[in-house]
C-alpha cells in the first residue's frame, strides 16, 4: 500500500512539474479582434505561445558572489549578444557572456584627470560595436567606454544656453546612431530628446510629447507674461522614459506622463492620431514616422475596462521598447507586466505575460531587450531577469514577416495559412494572405480574405484594381448609361410637368396616377403644393400610403443591397418587419402628437392632412436611397462621402418639406410652427413612454394571468 502511495505522488508531481520542463507559460498570449464586442470593448483573442519562459537568471545564475545586484533598472543586448545588466544599487554595470555568465564589473574608473571615480545611481546603459556608453544619472553625465570595459571619455551636460547654470540634468537612457549622434531622454527634462555629440555640443530637441490643456490653461496663458509663460511651459509636454534605435537609425521613444484618461481615449479602432500615443517612432528631424494601420493603435492594453484587479485597471504604463527582428518592435506595460509586440505597420502581432512570482511571469517589469530569438525582461521587484525563447509558432509568424518583406508572397502564403491552421483566430493572417494575393494580382481571392475580418481599406484596393481593369474593358459603357440615365430623368420630370398642369384644370376627383405624379410637384414648389394638396384634394390618403410603402421598400432595399465597403458586417441588415417599424413608426407618433398640440394651437389641419402632408414629404427619400445603395456597390472606402452626402441631402430635403408642410397645413407662422415642431418632438418623446410604459404593463399583467393558469392547474 506505501509503494502504491508514493507511486501515486510521485506521479503527481511529475504532472505537476512537466509543464515548467515543457517550458508552458503560466500566462496567455492573445491579439485584438478587428470588431468590438457588443459592450463596447475590444474583443480578446487568444492565440498559441510565440514566447514562453526559458530561464530566471539570479544573481547566483550569473556568478556574482557575495554582491547580487539590486534595484536594476536597464538591461541591454550589445552586438556581440553579451548582456550588460545596469545595477543602481551597488552603483555598476554587471557585464555578461552570451550565456547570461559573469564576464566583468564596471564598478570603478580612473577619469582624464587621473582620479579614481564611480558611479551614483546609474539608470541605462547602450553599447554598439565600439563603445559602452553609461547614463550616470545621479552625477549629471554619461560615461563611455570600450567593449572590454577601459574608461575613455566623460560627456558631460549638453553645452548650450537652454541648459543654463544651475539647470537640472539627469540623463535616464541614451541611445547613439552610426554617426557618432547621442540620443538622450533626460528625465527632467519635458522638450523632448536631447540630441548632441560625444564632446556635448547640444544640436537641439526632437520629439516633444504632446499633453493636454484644458480651455481655462489656454485662456490664462493669454494673459501670462513672456517669463510665466515659460515658468508654466511643462503644461505643453511631458518628459519621456525611455529610448531604442533600429539599425536604420529611426528612434523608438516612450513616455508613461501622459494623462491615462487622454492616453485611453485615443486608443480608437482604426485611429492614427499620435498627440497622446505612449510610444512614438521619430527619423532624425524629430517627426514621427510611426505606421498606425493596425486595428487598433500601439499603446499597450486596449481592453482596459476588463481588469481582473483596480490596480491594473486603466491605460498602459509604457517604461521601454525593444527592437526585434524583421521590423517587430515591443513595449512593455508596467502596470501589468506585460509585452505588446507589433509589426513594422502597428498590427499587434501578440501580447503575453503577466504579474506574479511564477516562473515566466514578471512582478514588475522595467527593461525589455531581445537576444537573438530571444527577449528578455528585466524585474526589478525580484532582482532578476526572465529569459523567454521563440516557440515554433512564433518562429512560423516570424519566417511569415521575412517573406513578406523579401516579396516571396506565394511562401509567405504558405506561413501564413499554417499560423490559420494553429490559430483561427488570428486575424492578421487574414490580412496578410489577402495583402499577399492583391500583390500577386489575385484581386477577387484577396477581398475574400479581407470580407472574412470585415476589412474595408485593404478591401478597397483590391476591388480598385477589379474596378479599373473593368473600367477600362468597358469605357464607352459609362458615358452610354450617363447620357441615358440623364434623358430618362428628363423627360420623366416634362411628363410629369405636363400631367401636372393636366391634373390642375381637371374637375373632379383625380386618378391615382395624377395624386402620385403630384408629389414630384410638391417637392419642388412646396408653398402651393401643400396648399393646392390640401385645398385642391391634389392627393389622398391611398396615394400617401402608396408612398409610405415605397419608402419603405426603399429603405429595405437599403438595408440589404447597400455595398460591402459601405456596411461589411451583413448583421446590420433588417428584416421587412424591423425596416416597416423603423420607418412607419416615426411617421405615425409625429402625425399623432402634431396633431395632438395643433389641436391645441388653433392648427387648422386634421390628423389625415398631416399623415397626407408628411408622407408626400417623404418622396425625396426613395430617390436619393436607392441612387445612393446602387453607388455603394460600385465605390471604395475613401468615396464612402458621396452616399453619405446623398443620404444627408436626402434627410434635409424631407426636414423642409416637413416643415413648410406642417406651416402650410396649419396656417402657422414660421415662428408659431417652429414652437409647435418642438412640442410635438417633446409629445413623441412622451408618447414613446407611454407606449413602452403598456408595454410593460401588458406584459405583467400577461404573467400574472399565466402563473395564474399554472397554479390553477397543478392544484386541479
Amino acid at each position: 500500500m506505501k509503494i502504491i502511495t508514493r507511486i501515486l505522488l510521485g506521479l503527481i508531481i511529475a504532472a505537476t512539474l512537466l509543464p515548467l520542463a515543457a517550458g508552458a507559460a503560466p500566462y496567455t498570449t492573445y491579439t485584438y479582434s478587428k470588431e468590438q464586442g457588443p459592450d463596447g470593448n475590444a474583443t480578446i483573442l487568444t492565440s498559441p505561445d510565440a514566447y514562453v519562459p526559458d530561464r530566471v537568471i539570479t544573481s547566483d545564475f550569473i556568478g556574482l558572489g557575495e554582491t547580487p545586484f539590486d534595484d536594476p533598472r536597464d538591461i541591454f543586448v550589445g552586438p556581440d549578444e553579451k548582456v550588460y545588466l545596469v545595477d543602481a544599487a551597488n552603483a555598476r554595470v554587471i557585464v555578461m557572456d552570451r550565456y547570461y555568465k559573469l564576464d566583468f564589473i564596471i564598478d570603478t574608473f580612473n577619469n582624464e584627470y587621473g582620479v579614481p571615480d564611480t558611479f551614483s545611481g546609474p539608470s541605462g546603459v547602450f553599447v554598439n560595436d565600439e563603445h559602452i556608453y553609461v547614463c550616470d544619472t545621479d552625477n549629471n553625465r554619461i560615461v563611455m567606454f570600450d567593449t572590454e570595459g577601459n574608461y575613455i571619455k566623460i560627456i558631460e551636460k549638453p553645452q548650450s544656453t537652454i541648459f543654463e547654470e544651475g539647470s537640472i540634468y539627469k540623463p535616464i537612457a541614451v541611445a547613439v546612431d552610426d554617426f557618432g549622434r547621442l540620443f538622450v531622454i533626460s528625465s527632467t527634462t519635458y522638450q523632448g530628446v536631447i540630441v548632441m555629440d560625444e564632446n556635448s555640443v547640444f544640436s537641439g530637441f526632437i520629439g516633444a510629447q504632446k499633453d493636454t490643456v484644458n480651455i481655462f490653461q489656454a485662456i490664462m496663458r493669454r494673459f501670462q507674461t513672456q517669463e510665466q509663460r515659460e515658468q508654466s511651459a511643462e503644461i505643453t509636454s511631458k518628459e519621456l522614459n525611455n529610448i531604442e534605435i533600429d539599425k536604420d537609425g529611426f528612434l523608438y521613444v516612450t513616455t508613461s506622463s501622459i494623462d491615462p484618461a487622454m492616453q485611453q481615449s485615443a486608443i480608437k479602432p482604426g485611429s492614427t492620431d499620435n498627440d497622446y500615443a505612449p510610444v512614438k517612432k521619430l527619423n532624425s528631424s524629430g517627426e514621427d514616422i510611426m505606421k498606425r494601420n493596425g486595428f487598433y493603435p500601439p499603446s499597450g492594453e486596449v481592453s482596459v475596462a476588463t481588469a481582473a484587479t483596480a490596480e491594473i485597471k486603466g491605460a498602459s504604463v509604457i517604461v521601454d521598447a525593444a527592437v526585434g527582428p524583421e521590423g517587430t518592435w515591443s513595449i512593455i506595460d508596467q502596470k501589468r507586466s506585460k509585452v505588446f509586440t507589433y509589426d513594422d505597420n502597428g498590427n499587434l502581432l501578440f501580447a503575453f505575460g503577466d504579474k506574479g512570482d511564477q516562473v515566466g511571469n514578471v512582478a514588475q517589469v522595467c527593461g525589455i531587450t531581445y537576444q537573438g530569438s530571444k527577449i528578455i525582461l528585466l524585474d526589478n521587484q525580484n532582482d532578476c531577469f526572465v529569459v523567454y525563447r521563440r516557440t515554433e509558432y512564433g518562429d512560423l509568424l516570424l519566417n511569415a514577416l521575412k517573406n513578406d518583406n523579401d516579396r516571396k508572397y506565394n511562401e509567405a502564403i504558405n506561413d501564413w495559412t499554417e499560423i490559420l491552421k494553429r490559430n483561427n483566430n488570428y486575424e492578421i493572417a487574414y490580412v496578410q494572405i489577402g495583402k499577399a494575393l492583391y500583390r500577386d494580382g489575385k484581386y477577387e481571392e484577396s477581398m475574400q480574405h479581407y470580407e472574412s475580418i470585415k476589412e474595408t481599406t485593404e478591401w478597397s484596393k483590391s476591388y480598385a484594381e477589379i474596378r479599373k481593369d473593368w473600367a477600362n474593358k468597358y469605357f464607352w459603357i459609362i458615358p452610354i448609361i450617363i447620357v441615358a440615365v440623364f434623358i430618362l430623368v428628363v423627360k420623366f420630370f416634362a411628363y410629369a410637368r405636363k400631367v401636372n398642369a393636366r391634373a390642375a384644370l381637371k374637375i373632379g376627383r383625380k386618378s391615382l396616377r395624377e395624386e402620385l405624379i403630384y408629389a414630384f410637384h410638391v417637392i419642388f414648389h412646396p408653398f402651393d403644393g401643400f396648399w393646392d394638396l390640401k385645398h385642391e384634394r391634389r392627393g389622398s390618403v391611398r396615394s400617401a400610403t402608396i408612398i409610405l410603402l415605397i419608402t419603405v421598400l426603399a429603405f429595405f432595399y437599403r438595408s440589404v443591397g447597400y455595398g460591402y465597403v459601405a456596411k461589411p458586417n451583413d448583421a446590420d441588415a433588417l428584416s421587412i418587419l424591423g425596416t416597416v417599424a423603423a420607418v412607419i413608426m416615426p411617421l405615425g407618433l409625429f402625425a399623432v402628437a402634431n396633431w395632438c398640440f395643433t389641436t391645441l394651437f388653433e392648427g387648422e389641419g386634421s390628423l389625415k392632412d398631416i399623415y397626407v402632408a408628411c408622407c408626400y414629404s417623404l418622396t425625396p427619400l426613395p430617390m436619393f436611397i436607392i441612387l445612393e445603395t446602387v453607388l455603394s456597390n460600385f465605390i471604395l472606402k475613401s468615396e464612402t462621402g458621396i452616399i453619405n452626402l446623398l443620404y444627408t441631402v436626402a434627410m434635409l430635403w424631407m426636414g423642409l418639406l416637413i416643415f413648410f408642410g406642417m406651416m402650410i397645413t396649419h396656417d402657422y407662422s414660421i415662428f408659431k410652427n417652429i414652437i409647435t415642431l418642438i412640442a410635438t418632438i417633446i409629445g413623441m418623446m412622451f408618447l414613446m413612454f407611454v407606449g413602452l410604459l403598456f408595454v410593460a404593463l401588458m406584459g405583467r399583467m400577461w404573467s400574472f394571468i399565466r402563473n395564474i393558469a399554472v397554479e390553477l392547474a397543478f392544484r386541479t
